[in-house]
């Protein structure tokens, strides 16, 4: 294992001949390295500069047992931050923890092949003192309901909950608790909403004269209110996202894997074919996060996190947020580093952030920033805020770094924050590009887990029992009017139910010999009375 002092595969600069930390460094990095210096597992992010300089010697790393501290991956449109979240994953990935990221532009499906030894690569790696070697990750390629190439990730709509719901229908609060009602109603009365027809048929049939009545005990809903949703739900199955929601449900533990050498699977929700629809796959992924947190033991603090998560495009998750919205990620952010997971955001500037989170994202990779308007040098004098002070002009900094090069804080191993440091990063070793479109058809096809999630279930739900509910008075009527017949006719006379014995007709007997009642009944006997647990985001709890 690498040491502090000199990790394995960073050779000493020249004229350093003991490999300590600081030894021939100038005095303004000193400081820096020694800051760095961590004794325990570490990710390698690069080497500091001086002006253009990047100086080995004063190796800038982050420690393995703080990323679940979570961080922030941040700068403009071109300077790396795909490329910093791809050197990142590999490295944990190659440390046994494993990694979920969103490869929203498709470029990140490279990460599960070696990566080319071009010139512009074995420059930087010389330039910062890396022994690169061409080296790809154990990955597993997934698909928002298989709309694209990948393994099919689907969530039931009673599991997503109203709030995250209320999040993709772009619903206002009043209409957001209004749909937490309808969740409410369909979880004490047994009616599972496994995918958009079931939530319709509910809105549906509460929007009724029956419904109405059933409902006022807890409040209503008005004729108004559910014509909003049902409408909302209509785009939205119209737009195919209508395949995102359904059986079978992704079971998130599938995300905590390594495989047999030991290394983490880097799990890579392909999103290229639903990127125009930014607000559905950011709250997807927020409902990965809470699922996580409900299933997830506390830990505490590990020597290492079980599961890294990132959090790409992370501006689309809170635009337009409600306030209980941003108080659920908010809280989940800060609870789940005690089950033992990292979530790096990923935007262009700490300001895409809410302040209540951005306090809790203890590790910083700013790359360069744009102060092209008024509006650009306002959100530079924001970021540069938000550092530790440094002997830096950050803001200076900030508009003059390049490519692949950024401005780092992390947390040290006591928890502290490390120094300012400008940094050159490191090339990633696997293939800074996407994976080819067979490759990527070969790696699906070769998962066990395709087999698992590739063919859609679709089990009795709130619809078809609500369908049934509505058939039985006519179907009760017509019984009702073949006895009436039967009476007025001549033959013997109708059998009547002795003490302690069955009753062959009547009303409660058919009712009872229905199999849709009965299967609703059976379904009661589990639900009925007992409402579904739900976590923060109103998320169900997973029935294992």
């Amino acid at each position: 294992m690498p040491t502090a002092e000199q990790p394995a595969d960073r050779p000493a600069p020249a004229g350093d001949p003991g490999g300590s930390p600081g030894a021939a460094l100038p005095a303004a990095l000193r400081e820096i390295a020694e800051g760095y210096a961590f004794t325990g597992p570490a990710l390698d992010l690069g080497a500091a500069l001086q002006g253009a300089t990047a100086w080995p010697g004063a190796a800038i790393r982050i420690p393995l047992g703080v990323l679940n501290r979570h961080g922030l991956i941040a700068g403009a449109t071109g300077t790396g931050k795909t490329k910093t979240l791809q050197l990142i994953a590999e490295q944990l990935s190659a440390q046994g923890v494993p990694v979920f990221l969103a490869d929203v532009k498709g470029d990140v499906s490279g990460i599960a092949a070696p990566g080319v030894p071009v010139d512009r690569v074995t420059a930087r790696a010389a330039d910062v003192g890396q022994s690169w070697e061409a080296r790809g990750c154990p990955a597993e390629f997934y698909a928002l309901g298989g709309l694209g190439t990948g393994i099919p990730l689907r969530a039931t709509v009673t599991s997503f909950g109203p709030l995250l719901l209320a999040k993709v229908l772009d619903l206002n609060e009043t209409q957001e608790a209004s749909l937490g009602l309808v969740f409410h109603y369909a979880d004490k009365h047994g009616l599972e909403l496994y995918d958009l027809k079931d939530l319709t048929a509910v809105i549906t049939f509460l929007a009724s004269p029956e419904g109405k009545e059933e409902l006022k005990g807890i409040g209503g809903l008005s004729a108004a209110t559910a014509g909003v949703v049902l409408r909302s739900l209509t785009v939205l199955d119209n737009e195919g996202a209508g395949a995102f929601f359904g059986e079978p449900e992704f079971d998130t533990a599938e995300l905590l894997r390594t495989v047999e050498d030991g290394r983490g699977v880097v799990s890579v929700l392909e999103l290229p074919a639903v990127q125009d629809r930014p607000r559905l796959f950011s709250t997807f992924l927020m409902w990965l996060l809470a699922d996580l947190y409900q299933e997830l033991p506390e830990v505490g603090d590990l020597d290492r996190p079980k599961l890294v998560f990132f959090f790409d495009e992370a501006h689309l998750l809170f635009k337009d947020a409600s306030s209980a919205f941003l108080e659920a990620i908010t809280r989940t952010v800060r609870l789940i580093r005690s089950k033992g997971v990292g979530i790096f955001f990923v935007t262009q500037t700490p300001k895409d952030v809410p302040a209540d989170v951005l306090a809790q994202l203890g590790n910083r990779v700013q790359h360069a920033l744009r102060a092209f308007t008024p509006d650009d040098a306002k959100a530079l004098r924001a970021t540069v805020s938000t550092f530790p002070r440094s002997s830096y002009d950050l803001g200076e900094v900030l508009t003059s770094l390049g490519t692949g090069e950024a401005v780092v804080t992390v947390l040290s191993e006591t928890g502290a924050p490390t120094p300012v440091a400008a940094t050159r990063l490191r090339a990633p070793q696997s293939l800074m590009g996407p994976l080819g479109a067979e490759a990527l058809v070969a790696a699906v096809d070769a998962s066990l887990l395709t087999a698992r999630y590739r063919d859609v279930l679709d089990r009795e739900s709130a619809y078809e029992k609500l369908a049934a509910r509505a058939a039985r008075p006519v179907q009760q009527d017509a019984r009702e009017d073949a006895r009436e017949d039967a009476r007025e006719a001549p033959g013997p006379a109708p059998r009547r139910e002795e003490p302690g014995g069955k009753d062959d007709g009547g009303l409660l007997g058919s009712l009872l010999g229905n199999p849709a009642l009965k299967s609703f009944a059976r379904s009661a006997g589990t639900q009925l009375g007992r409402e579904i647990s739900r976590s923060l985001f109103g998320t169900s709890r997973r029935r294992r």
